[in-house]
This record gives C-alpha cells, sequence and structure tokens, in this order.
C-alpha cells in the first residue's frame, strides 16, 4: 500500500481527532478521493488536505498547550454536537418510517374495503339481473295463464251444452231401457197366455163335440 495514502483511524490518530469527525468529513469528499480495498476506506494525499482544511487544522507544534486545550475541547463539543444530530435524525427517520409503515397499513385496509364493497356491488348486481330475469318469466307466465283462462272461458259454453245434452241423451236412453223392460215384459205375458190359450180351446172344442 502506498505510504501517502491512510485510513481514517491513521488520520483520525495523526490530526488528534474522533474517528466520527474523520467519517463525517469523508462523507462530504467527491468519490475520487475516496479509496477502497476489502471494505476498507483509504484516503490520498488530496482527501487529507481537503478533511485538514474543513476541520481547520493547524499542526500541533505550532500551537502552545492553551490552543491544545481549547482545541481539544472544542473537538469534543463538535462531536458531541454531531452525535446528538445523528441520534435526532435518526429518530427522525425512524418516526417517519412508523408513519409510512401506519400509512401502508391504513391503505391496505382501504383498499381491503373498497375490494368488499366492489364484490357486495357486483353481488347487488347479480341479484338484480336475477329480479329482473324472474319477473319476466312470471310476467311470461302470468299471460301464458291469462290465454290459457281465455281460452277456458270460450269453450266453457259449448262445453255446457254437450254436459246438457248427454244429460237430455242419458235420459232418453234411460226411458228408452224402460220401454223396452215393458215391452219385454208384456211379450213374456203374452207368450204365458198363448201357452194357456190352446188348453181352453181344446175344452171348448171337446165340449162341442158332446154336445153335438
Amino acid at each position: 500500500m502506498s505510504e501517502n495514502l491512510k485510513t481514517i483511524k491513521e488520520l483520525a490518530d495523526e490530526l488528534g481527532v474522533s474517528k466520527k469527525k474523520i467519517h463525517y468529513q469523508v462523507s462530504k469528499l467527491d468519490s475520487n478521493l475516496i479509496q477502497r480495498l476489502d471494505g476498507t476506506i483509504y484516503l490520498n494525499n488530496a482527501a487529507i488536505k481537503v478533511i485538514k482544511g474543513n476541520i481547520g487544522y493547524v499542526p500541533k507544534t505550532k500551537l502552545d498547550s492553551v490552543g491544545v486545550q481549547n482545541r481539544q475541547y472544542l473537538d469534543t463539543k463538535l462531536d458531541t454536537v454531531n452525535t446528538s444530530l445523528i441520534d435526532e435524525k435518526n429518530e427522525r427517520i425512524n418516526y417517519l418510517k412508523e408513519q409510512i409503515k401506519n400509512k401502508d397499513n391504513q391503505i391496505s385496509v382501504k383498499d381491503e374495503q373498497i375490494k368488499s364493497l366492489v364484490d357486495v356491488q357486483k353481488q347487488t348486481q347479480n341479484l338484480l339481473d336475477q329480479q329482473q330475469r324472474l319477473a319476466l318469466q312470471d310476467k311470461k307466465l302470468l299471460d301464458e295463464y291469462k290465454s290459457e283462462i281465455n281460452e277456458l272461458k270460450a269453450l266453457k259454453m259449448p262445453r255446457e251444452d254437450m254436459k246438457d245434452g248427454s244429460s237430455i241423451r242419458g235420459e232418453a236412453q234411460e226411458e228408452i231401457e224402460r220401454l223396452k223392460a215393458q215391452l219385454k215384459l208384456s211379450e213374456e205375458e203374452r207368450n204365458k197366455a198363448k201357452e194357456k190359450e190352446p188348453v181352453k180351446t181344446e175344452s171348448k172344442k171337446w165340449w162341442g163335440l158332446w154336445r153335438k
């Protein structure tokens, strides 16, 4: 590795500041000033120069003891402020993530409600269609029944006439049968009378012969 390249830790130790401070400054550098190898960040001279300028670095040899103490105090204070800002931002980010999650859940619930409403609307439309079809079928059946009733009314009088005619024919047939029975009875009586009639005739003839 070239001696002109330094890691964040090496630069922090050299400048007497924290690694967080160097990390923060590295995050603002152009990517062409940074090299990565096996997951480790290396800084070249140009990057180191920019970082030193940004943090107002002055070589320790030029600082008196009071200046060194003040610089360490300021670095510590700056680290504290940066840490507080980072924590605040992380908290804000977590809050926003939670809000987004809640919104997503609300949207999911709304989507389910909309889907349910669409399903209900479809079912209602299907029921309405079925009712319309049934109403048409009922109307058709009613019209057929009315037509059949009208036909039956048209046939009612002739059928009643036929019924009366049948009744008359039945009475006439009964009368014929009764007359036939009487006629048969009369014939039987006449036959019986005929069977008796020869005996009376012979008796008359015998008496007539005797008288002669």
